[in-house]
């Protein structure tokens, strides 16, 4: 899924972005708990996952 999207689903409703880009896992229901206990950890952790991660070698 193009990055542009993730970003805006995961602004909308954080855990369906993680559960579109990890899956339904363990990513998925730490998310869903940070989503319930407030909104900003959620889109917080959604971004962590759901933006590409190049590290240089």
């Amino acid at each position: 899924m193009n990055t542009f999207l993730l970003i805006i689903l995961a602004i909308i409703f954080p855990p369906a972005a993680v559960a579109v880009k990890d899956g339904i896992g363990g990513q998925f229901v730490l998310n869903l708990i940070l989503t319930i206990l407030g909104w900003l950890p959620g889109i917080i952790h959604a971004l962590i996952v759901c933006l590409p991660n190049d590290k240089p070698a």
